[in-house]
């Protein structure tokens, strides 16, 4: 009997602790992500443009195909997406759990053993990326301005990102899309609970000098700097 209710008092307290941390990590995600980094820089006379794109979770980082300054086109193959179409303006950048990006095209295919690994960092990441010919810009997208400076920083941080193989080419993961004109591609790093692929676009942002969250795991955090 003591036993049992050792045990019974053992799992009340793990269940008690698993709610607090819960609770205290929602609060935290909340507060934190209104702190602004970068809040006052100006947009004004710089030339090129990029774009944040949500789909009401995840955040893209969205950059020309091609401009003075990088040609990702040479990277990213439009022959490695299924309507192997060259005539586009725009790549997006997402950052992700490969587990998660890979198995799970919609939330109705979502597995516990999934969302677990990518909770807790036990799985390995990928790069989502997708071509667009042209942005729209309202709720979901916003257009940002930013300098020639700004922008190599910027192609730094995603580039870094990737998993290159031993020929320093990006590794493309065949026979997974979404869609017509998307593909994925090995990445650097684990998804977890702290570091998000939210977190990702807003540590780009960041690195760029660009309005951000202090810290943020949700798309919210990013884009309620941008109202």
């Amino acid at each position: 009997m003591i036993s049992v209710k050792k045990s019974l008092k053992t799992l009340g307290l793990a269940v008690l602790g698993l709610i607090s941390f819960l609770v205290l990590y929602v609060v935290a995600a909340l507060l934190i992500s209104k702190i602004a980094v970068n809040a006052s820089v100006s947009q004004k006379d710089k030339a090129i443009e990029i774009f944040i794109l949500s789909n009401g979770v995840h955040t893209d980082i969205v950059v020309p195909i091609k401009n003075e300054y990088k040609d990702w086109s040479k990277e990213i193959r439009f022959q490695q997406t299924k309507s192997k179409d060259s005539l586009v303006n725009y790549l997006a950048f997402g950052w992700g759990d490969k587990g998660f990006y890979l198995n799970t095209p919609e939330w109705s295919d979502l597995k516990a053993s999934t969302a677990f690994n990518a909770a807790f960092g036990l799985s390995s990441s990928a790069m989502h990326t997708t071509f667009y010919k042209s942005m729209k810009e309202d709720a979901d997208c916003k257009k940002i301005r930013i300098s020639a400076e700004e922008y190599q920083k910027l192609i730094n941080f995603i580039s870094q990102s990737f998993e290159f193989d031993s020929s320093k080419r990006v590794q493309w993961i065949s026979n997974y899309s979404y869609g017509n004109r998307d593909a994925f591609y090995e990445a650097k790093g684990s998804y977890n609970l702290f570091y998000t692929c939210n977190t990702w676009a807003n540590n780009a942002l960041k690195t760029t000098n660009q309005k951000a969250s202090l810290w943020t795991v949700t798309d919210t955090g990013i884009f309620c700097h941008y109202q």
